[in-house]
Parts: structure tokens; C-alpha cells; sequence
């Protein structure tokens, strides 16, 4: 059970370019069961086990490089965090061992650091003494800190009156001018607005810009896509996924699917015995159009899919639609439409039908995309949603990028 801290700076250790090195990495938690002294002595006289143990991460090997950017994502309570403590030097591995070089900032926690009876001012001294900063060394960017963090009218007041958001912004601004060679960030970003939120992504973009190696643990799977080259995907504490951002982010889709897919199965069964069925259910989905490649559909701009919904009915039913959404791994929604919206209302059924949706000029941008499937009636509304029914591929393109692919041409003009 060691953390090794190495002083060096990364950047005059040319022979060795790893910054963070996880082997063997476990974390195991004590939780108490006796709620008073008094029930832990009546437990220890009758010889019951008073105690749980829980292991947070098991056997955990990763090599973070320079100047990489890592997303640890995962469900709630799957490690994320406690990873991200450990590399820290936050808490010990209870066994194996986390070596990390070079100057440390680390946004691990609201106010981690922060003395609630100081002022700002103070904090700002006090915190980054704590990264590693010399008085003189604060001194001299005292103000570059305090017109980052915007708090200006509030820096000689009490930080335990502070608002979340005012923490953030005064942590985020202390961190960012130690000058770091590894920031960890665990979803502070969230707590400020929106233009501090910007202003915090192009001060990382700077950093990457910089050659800085940053982890960061978030549950906005946009920010992972858009900030980091490599993702890191724990389940149970337990490493399931480490490699390149796409396919970490369909991994963990497909994980939250397979979770809500059980989830509805429980509640099908219980809803058979309790209530009546559903109107409508999507009894199976399937796509199809381009070619098969390593079992997944793959087309290219341009080119036609078709997607096919069967539905059954538990009654006659003459007021309702199908519907299906074309969207981006990190859930944004590229297309979307149903039934009544494209004009063809459907006719009264009773029992099974097949709804053909036909797609034949999809001009989408490479990558990867998962198509979404609904029922619904115009009384109860939708009755029925399946997230992933089905995924395809958009092939990669010397010509153009982004998400939608728009014919397009240059002229010049010689003055």
C-alpha cells in the first residue's frame, strides 16, 4: 500500500513519459453497522460482526501519459472519485501502488481546501500554499486570480457564505494559476453558470494546448467528447473500458441501457400482476441499408437506411403514432420525427404491425450514431421507449467533419 509523489517536473523527464501510474490499485471502505456505543457493545458481548467491508476499486492498472486528457466516467458509485482520490495522494490504495510526477492541482471536492472562518483573501494565501505556492509567488497573482474567479466584491468576506457557484470560481481560479503539470477536476464544472463554465473549457483547452495532463471525472458525457483522447470506464470499481473517447462513451450507453432494459423487465413483471398492459409495445427493432462491417452497420454520407418498428396493440387502438430519433453517443439529438409529423396517420389496429421509417439521403458527419424508437397515443401520450434499438456508423471523411455533412463550395475573388 504505496503512493509515490516524484518532485521532478514531467517536462525534464524525457526517458520516462508517463505522469500517473496505477498497479494493482484496490480501496476498501469500512462501514460501520452499530449506529451508538451502546449497540456496539451489546453487539460485541453477543460476538457479532459490527462492520462491512467495501471495496471501492479492485485491481486497478492504468499509465496516464503526458499531456493526454482522460475522462473517468461511469455510474453513480462505480469508483470514479475514489480513483481520482488515490491519485491524488487524497486517500491510500488499501493494496498496490499510485506513483504520479511533477506539481499537482487537484478540484476534488466544493471548498476542499477552503478554511470557512477566512476570508477569500485568506483562502487564496492559504490554498495555494497548499499547491505549493510561495508568498511571493501569490503575490504576484493575487489579482489575476481574483478577476478569473469574478468575486471580486466579495474576496475579504467569509467563504462560508460564499454560494456554491463563488466556491468553484474562486477553487478553479487558485488551481489553474499554480501552473500545474496535472489537474484533476471531479465535477466541480457543473456547479458555476454557464458563461463561467466556457470561460473554465478554454482555460483546459489552453492547458491541453500546453502539453498539461488532466483527469477529469464528470457526468456530462458532452464535456468527455468534446475534452478528452482517451476514456476510462469503471463499473463496480472494477476497470471495464480504457481507450479511445467514442467507443468508452457507447460502452457506457450500452451499460445504462442494459441497466434500464432490466429495470423495465422488473417492472413489465410487476405491472402484469398490479396493473393492466400497455396499449402499445414495441415488440422489436431493425435497421437496415449499407454494409456489415465487424458486425455493426456501416454507410456513407449520403447513402439510405431503413428502420422498422413492430408494435403490438393489447386493445383496439385507433389514436396513435411510432416515432424514431437519430442521436450522437453523447446524446444530442441530430433527427427526429413520428407518424403524424410526416402526415401518414396510421389506421386502427388490433394485434401486430410493422412501421417502416425510410431514411434515403442521410447526410450525416462521421461517426457513430444510435437510433431511438417510440409509441405512443394521442390520449395517454408515449407509452413506450426503447433509447438504443439500434446503432450504426457514418464512414470518415477527407472532405468535411462535424455531425451533419452540407454540400458546399468555395469561390474566390482576387481584389
Amino acid at each position: 500500500m504505496t503512493l509515490t509523489s516524484k518532485s521532478d517536473s514531467p517536462t525534464t523527464s524525457a526517458p520516462n513519459p508517463t505522469i500517473v501510474r496505477v498497479k494493482g490499485a484496490s480501496k476498501r471502505f469500512v462501514i460501520r453497522k452499530d449506529k451508538s456505543f451502546k449497540e456496539r457493545i451489546v453487539n460485541f458481548g453477543r460476538g457479532r460482526q459490527h462492520r462491512d467491508e467495501f471495496w471501492a476499486l479492485r485491481e486497478i492498472n492504468i499509465e496516464i501519459p503526458l499531456g493526454s486528457t482522460v475522462g473517468l466516467i461511469g455510474a453513480n458509485g462505480s469508483g470514479k472519485s475514489t480513483l481520482l482520490k488515490l491519485i491524488g495522494g487524497i486517500v491510500q490504495p488499501t493494496d498496490g501502488t499510485v506513483e504520479r510526477r511533477g506539481r499537482l492541482a487537484a478540484l476534488l471536492e466544493l471548498g476542499a481546501g477552503f478554511h470557512p472562518d477566512l476570508t477569500g483573501r485568506e483562502n487564496i494565501y492559504l490554498n495555494g500554499a497548499i499547491l505549493g505556492l510561495s508568498r511571493n509567488e501569490l503575490d504576484e497573482k493575487f489579482d489575476s486570480i481574483v478577476n478569473f474567479s469574478e468575486i471580486v466584491d466579495f474576496i475579504d468576506t467569509q467563504v462560508k457564505f460564499y454560494s456554491s457557484g463563488m466556491y468553484v470560481r474562486l477553487a478553479f481560479a487558485i488551481a489553474i494559476h499554480t501552473d500545474p503539470d496535472l489537474l484533476l477536476v471531479d465535477e466541480v464544472l457543473a456547479v458555476g453558470d454557464e458563461p463561467f463554465q466556457r470561460k473554465c473549457m478554454d482555460r483546459i483547452r489552453a492547458f491541453q494546448r500546453a502539453g498539461k495532463t488532466i483527469v477529469l471525472v464528470t457526468h456530462s458525457l458532452e464535456q468527455v467528447g468534446e475534452l478528452c483522447d482517451r476514456t476510462i470506464v469503471l463499473e463496480k470499481g472494477s476497470l471495464v473500458f480504457d481507450g479511445e473517447t467514442s467507443e468508452g462513451l457507447q460502452v457506457l450507453r450500452e451499460s445504462f441501457e442494459d441497466r434500464r432494459a432490466a429495470l423495465h423487465e422488473r417492472e413489465a413483471a410487476t405491472d402484469a400482476h398490479t396493473s393492466a398492459p400497455k396499449p402499445i409495445e414495441i415488440l422489436s427493432c431493425a435497421l437496415r441499408g449499407g454494409s456489415i462491417e465487424h458486425g455493426s452497420i456501416v454507410v456513407r454520407s449520403g447513402e439510405s437506411l431503413e428502420f422498422d418498428v413492430t408494435v403490438r396493440t393489447n386493445r383496439p387502438i385507433d389514436d396513435w403514432n411510432v416515432g424514431m430519433g437519430i442521436d450522437t453517443p453523447l446524446g444530442q439529438r441530430v433527427f427526429g420525427t413520428n407518424t403524424e409529423r410526416i402526415g401518414t396517420p396510421l389506421k386502427p389496429v388490433d394485434g401486430e404491425m410493422t412501421i417502416t421509417f425510410t431514411l434515403p439521403d442521410l447526410h450525416l458527419g462521421p461517426g457513430n450514431y444510435a437510433v431511438h424508437a417510440s409509441a405512443a397515443t394521442f390520449s395517454q401520450g408515449e407509452t413506450m421507449r426503447i433509447p438504443v434499438a439500434a446503432t450504426f456508423t457514418v464512414e470518415r471523411s477527407s472532405v468535411h467533419e462535424g455531425v451533419v455533412d452540407i454540400d458546399s463550395s468555395v469561390r474566390l475573388s482576387v481584389q
